[in-house]
């Protein structure tokens, strides 16, 4: 089992992405995504959100809102991942250059047009729901299945 966490860092209608093209052997090779990773040993789902957010952007966040978990059987290495979700709201300052692939500011009704994930416009639009939602996306060989969800107020 994997924890981790997706970060959708906002800013002025725009939340920056990543678009995965730096990495060998990289399981989201060609994708966009949100920034984030694995939890740490003794680390906390916020204390993972905001130290991936500072080392694949450089910036750090004023805000950070836990939104939901994704729940993602066997989607990697017959490993279920389970992801924290997270908003947050940027402070000024500069990007750095990513080790994850090319970072840009995208806006936010323009993010779905992008590769992505085949799950992800289905939960996207979650993030600016109010409470918090709990979801299982199911992927075979990389290729999207189906999915539940729970929403909680």
């Amino acid at each position: 089992m994997k924890l981790a966490t997706l970060c959708y860092v906002r800013k002025n209608g725009k939340t920056l992405m990543v678009h995965r093209v730096k990495k060998p052997n990289d399981m989201h090779e060609g994708k966009w995504n949100g920034l984030g990773g694995k939890l740490d040993p003794g680390e906390t789902p916020e204390e993972c959100a905001r130290r991936e957010i500072r080392e694949e952007c450089g910036l750090e966040v004023e805000q950070l809102t836990w939104k939901g978990l994704l729940t993602f059987p066997l989607f990697a290495n017959d490993e279920d991942w389970y992801a924290f979700v997270f908003v947050a709201r940027a402070q000024e300052g500069e990007l750095i250059e990513s080790p994850e692939g090319d970072l840009r500011w995208i806006d936010d009704d323009k993010i779905t047009d992008l590769p992505l994930w085949e799950g992800d416009p289905i939960f996207l639009p979650w993030l600016d729901r109010p409470g918090f939602f709990s979801a299982k996306f199911n992927y075979v060989n990389g290729k999207f299945v189906d999915y539940s969800v729970n929403f909680y107020e």
